[in-house]
């Protein structure tokens, strides 16, 4: 049937939004030749959505003829305002951006192991308070959260998990009632997922599986363009896989002996200290990945050096080179059999290797991986390294606040 002309004007809107928003700033001529709509239906909707505060004039084309047809449409970011939340356990992040995304104001906040809950929280709604106020936002109109733990499919709510802070809870609680804002809760491996997706290593992929590897472990599964979340909110929980190589096997309370137990910031650590390698950390940068850094930086000057002349290695070059090398390869073994048991039972074609780690790691550490995955499985799957590091749960939660909102007051409102 065909639509109502309230209908097939909404479906316009939406439409010249949309590209107003992937395009940037786009004159009606554009907008008539990139929708395919006609010139008076594109003179009404540009009207339409002048008067509703959604667009505005913001310059004109580089054409000689001036007049109406040169004038350039984008979208007004100032109408509303969002936040970003990176929860870790150590600490928040916060961004505070217009409706485009563009970052206004950026802070962090540390929080200590012993603080109490109700302390913890207060400092992290205090946080956010002072960033959207630097950033003149006097009323935020949707807040993303990324945190780690497990997000209740029915209520959208993040769920108790041991191990986790309680403050982590109390906190999304706190800030629906502080702000009079709309707060969407996410895990923060999915939000990784769909910053790389968007942005970073996947974006020619729509099917594929990152594994966060951070202080923690975690995957996030995209199938046919999809987030999958499982009926519980756990898919992904890859940290209580029981795995080879471990002492123990995990338990429903604890990943202790799962392959966090291999993969996980300290684990990684301690198997440096085995190959006798240290680092020095960068701030804000976890310590596995600074000893991942370190270990590829070692293993590439040693290789472009026997390049230019086999000769110019000394003997304390070599054995820096030897131990990096056996400490990646030793790594690379335990990543791929987490990898090889999700390519085994999802086959997506393509593996990030995300978060800190990921990010450190990069190509030398992926390929490593991916020459191990296609030995042990008979299903191809590509192995990227993710380019976005911890920065892809923040970048994601603002993905996620920004549709949201744009979900909203993009939508016609009744005449």
């Amino acid at each position: 049937m065909p639509a109502s002309p309230s209908t097939a004007r909404a479906i316009n809107d939406r439409l010249a939004l949309r590209l107003l928003q992937q395009e940037g700033p786009l004159t009606a001529g554009q907008l008539k030749q990139l929708t395919g709509l006609s010139r008076p239906t594109v003179a009404d909707l540009v009207e339409r959505l002048t008067v509703a505060g959604l667009i505005s004039v913001v310059g004109e084309s580089g054409e000689q003829r001036r007049g109406p047809n040169a004038r350039l449409y984008g979208i007004v970011a100032d109408r509303a305002q969002l936040a970003a939340l990176d929860v870790r356990t150590e600490g928040v992040t916060v961004v505070v951006a217009d409706l485009l995304g563009a970052e206004l104001t950026r802070a962090s906040v540390p929080i200590a192991d012993d603080a109490g809950t109700g302390p913890a929280v207060e400092q992290a709604v205090a946080l956010v308070e002072r960033a959207a106020k630097e950033a003149g936002a006097e009323r935020l109109h949707t807040v993303g959260i990324g945190a780690p733990g497990l997000i209740d499919p029915a209520t959208g709510e993040l769920r108790d998990s041991s191990g986790l802070p309680e403050w982590h809870r109390r906190l999304v609680a706190a800030l629906q009632e502080r702000l009079p804002a709309r707060v969407i809760v996410e895990n923060e491996t999915n939000l990784a997922a769909l910053a790389e997706q968007r942005d970073g290593a996947a974006r020619d992929r729509d099917t594929f599986v990152l594994l966060w590897l951070g202080h923690g472990t975690g995957a996030a599964v995209v199938l046919d363009g999809r987030l999958r979340r499982g009926a519980s909110g756990g898919t992904g929980e890859i940290g209580f896989l029981p795995v080879p190589g471990t002492a123990t096997l995990p338990s429903a309370t604890d990943c202790e002996g799962g392959f966090h137990s291999l993969a996980g910031g300290a684990a990684i650590a301690e198997l440096a200290a085995a190959h006798g390698l240290a680092a020095t950390e960068s701030p804000g940068e976890p310590r596995a990945a600074a000893l991942v850094r370190t270990a590829v930086t070692a293993v590439s000057s040693a290789s472009t050096a026997d390049a230019a002349s086999s000769s110019s290695s000394s003997d304390t070059d070599r054995f820096r080179y030897d131990r990096a090398d056996r400490f990646l390869s030793a790594l690379a073994d335990r990543l791929a059999v987490g990898a090889a048991s999700v390519v085994a039972v999802l086959d997506p074609g393509c593996v990030v290797l995300g978060g800190e780690v990921g990010q450190a790691g990069g190509e030398a550490l992926a390929a490593r991986v991916g020459e191990r995955l296609a030995r042990m499985s008979p299903l191809p799957a590509e192995v990227r390294a993710g380019t976005l590091g911890g920065g892809a749960v923040l970048r994601g939660a603002l993905l996620t606040a920004r549709e949201s909102a744009q979900d909203e007051l993009f939508m016609p409102r009744p005449r």
